[in-house]
């Protein structure tokens, strides 16, 4: 199974992607960790993406396309995927789309995981307390919230105009939210 797992910062995608791969038995491929990983290691890419991504701002696309096509060449991803982060706009929507078609594997489901915003400040804010995370204070993540919503909020339309969108309500207890995962995917 091939998923594309969407919403906002803060919406559980990584805690629910990290319980789906685990019932579904593909690996869950986070952009935010490829690019963190990078980050860390003081790559190139990863020089280059701190400095959006310390300012709440996505990361451009040239700068993480590569890393995504070198993941989803991998033999473990062969079985399926959860793409957790990415597409963050129409533009990589369209260009995941041909990238999976030359792969010949297309995306199967696009999940959405549906979370109110002053939730998601309250998660984040308790998420940068517990892990010490320097991009999750409330300025910065009503700006990555007002980015959300302008950027990648419409690739939900992309995967809806191709029968591919399941809206997931994520409140709730995670049990509960991986249940409605499980479901809308048969």
């Amino acid at each position: 199974m091939r998923i594309v797992l969407l919403g906002p910062p803060g919406s559980g995608k990584g805690t629910q992607a990290a319980l789906l791969k685990d019932r579904i038995k593909v690996p869950h491929i986070s952009t935010g960790d490829l690019l963190r990983s990078a980050v860390a290691d003081e790559t190139p890419l990863g020089r280059q993406a701190r400095s959006f991504m310390d300012r709440g701002e996505l990361v451009p696309d040239e700068l993480v396309l590569g890393l995504i096509e070198e993941r989803l060449g991998a033999a473990d991803v062969q079985p399926g995927f959860i793409l957790d982060g990415y597409p963050r706009n129409l533009a990589q929507a369209r260009a995941l789309d041909e990238l999976l078609e030359r792969l010949e594997q297309p995306v199967e489901k696009a999940l959405e995981l549906r979370v109110d915003e002053e939730q998601i400040i309250q998660r984040l804010a308790r998420r940068a307390e517990e892990e010490g995370r320097s991009d999750d204070t409330e300025e910065v993540v009503r700006n990555r919230l007002k980015v959300y919503r302008e950027q990648t909020a419409p690739v939900s339309e992309h995967y809806r105009e191709h029968g591919l969108l399941a809206e997931i309500d994520g409140i709730g207890s995670i049990e509960d939210i991986n249940q409605r995962l499980a479901d809308a995917l048969g």
